[in-house]
């Protein structure tokens, strides 16, 4: 579904990623791990187009993405949640769903989006800034969800949320993944929601992915050590 190949990305003179290469499978969701400043956001950042990258190809099912503009990568098939949400804090939750249906050509917003999102249906006309931070975020997922991606990209979605709806949106995106077949990549520090949500993790240091294990076979231990500081 998702293909990354050889990706460098620099700032300036100063390259941060070096060489990126992995492959998500249809349904399967991935957790990038790593601490602050390893790479996590500006890879999910190239992916979407929003800083570009020196070389290297991203692909969804075949289909080549370098050098198109985020909306174009939005239209060919990514969804993505930036870190902080960054939802529309004075305009209402519905309004702030609708912006993620230009890529369909849909004016209203489907019911299985509110169905996911309970407490969004009881609160589409209040204001987005006055959602909880946890609110906020399974905005941020139901305005990524309207455009009908194939993949979704969620950057630190845990940030600032507490414990319980931590664990309610590792069940809302295992349930995302199982009802609509879509692929989820999740960059993450926090090891137990990935150990929750994740097939596979992968582990990103220094702009390198220097360890993989799948869900079932993961060494604890081991990752830890790479998130702590």
């Amino acid at each position: 579904m998702l293909k990354i190949n050889d990706l460098h990305v620099a700032y300036g003179e100063s390259e941060v990623l070096h060489g990126l290469s992995t492959e998500v499978a249809p349904g399967e969701i991935v957790a990038i791990m790593g601490r602050n400043g390893m790479g996590k956001t500006t890879l999910m950042k190239a992916m979407m187009g929003v800083i570009p990258s020196q070389a290297g190809s991203v692909a969804i099912e075949g289909s080549e993405l370098a050098g198109l503009k985020p909306h174009r990568r939005v239209a060919a098939g990514f969804g993505y949640v930036p870190q902080g949400r960054a939802i529309f804090a004075t305009m209402t939750v519905e309004e702030n769903v609708q912006t993620g249906l230009s890529a369909t050509g849909e004016t209203q917003v489907p019911a299985d989006i509110y169905e996911l999102f309970l407490v969004l249906l009881e609160m589409k006309n209040r204001r987005g800034g006055n959602l909880s931070g946890g609110q906020q975020q399974q905005l941020a997922i139901a305005r990524a969800l309207a455009s009908r991606p194939k993949v979704l990209l969620l950057d630190e979605p845990t940030e600032g949320i507490q414990p319980s709806i931590i664990r309610e949106m590792a069940r809302v995106l295992r349930r995302i993944r199982d009802e609509r077949g879509l692929s989820i990549v999740v960059s993450e520090q926090v090891l137990s929601f990935a150990l929750d949500v994740a097939d596979r993790v992968l582990v990103l240091e220094n702009g390198r992915f220097v360890h993989e294990s799948p869900r079932a076979s993961i060494d604890e231990a081991r990752v830890s050590k790479f998130l702590s500081v």
